[in-house]
């Protein structure tokens, strides 16, 4: 009867700790909640009070850090190709400046036809203009004029807000 008893409570002891582990966890996550709700209340009242959190000063500067590191960078790349195009003739500097554009336009144009000839063949075959269109200009090819266009108007329309 004694062995059976105190296996028993061996048995009932080796759970113990995991019995006091999930009621100490359930205490932990109660208090962490409290302090969150706690930290919240306080964020709106120095909000109400007009007051900028140090978390968005931060984030200001280091906007602003970026902006600087972009402005310097654009720079230096200006001032390289100013200095490689030094001694050349006017023919290569030319060629050099026109590669970029041709490269875009010779790009628009194939996409301009691969478009309207599926536009052709959709037309010939009897496709639903819009489901034609669907298929002929997707997300793909918009994403690519996209970024087309984002290059040459402005590396902003990446950047995180």
């Amino acid at each position: 009867m004694l062995t059976l008893i105190s296996t028993t409570l061996s048995f009932l002891m080796g759970g113990l700790p995991k019995l006091l582990a999930f009621f100490q966890d359930r205490q932990d996550k109660k208090h962490e909640i409290l302090l969150a709700q706690m930290q919240m209340e306080q964020q709106m009242k120095m909000q109400m009070a007009g007051f900028a959190s140090q978390e968005k000063i931060e984030a200001i500067h280091t906007e602003q850090i970026q902006i600087q590191a972009n402005v310097q960078e654009r720079q230096a790349l200006y001032q390289h190709d100013i200095e490689i195009g030094k001694g050349a003739s006017q023919w290569v500097i030319n060629l050099r400046s026109s590669v970029r554009p041709v490269v875009t336009y010779l790009f628009v144009i194939l996409l301009m036809i691969v478009d309207i000839s599926g536009i052709v063949w959709a037309w010939s075959s009897g496709l639903d203009f819009y489901k034609a269109m669907q298929y002929i200009f997707d997300q793909d090819e918009m994403q690519i004029l996209v970024s087309i266009i984002a290059f040459w108007f402005g590396t902003q329309a990446f950047s995180k807000k």
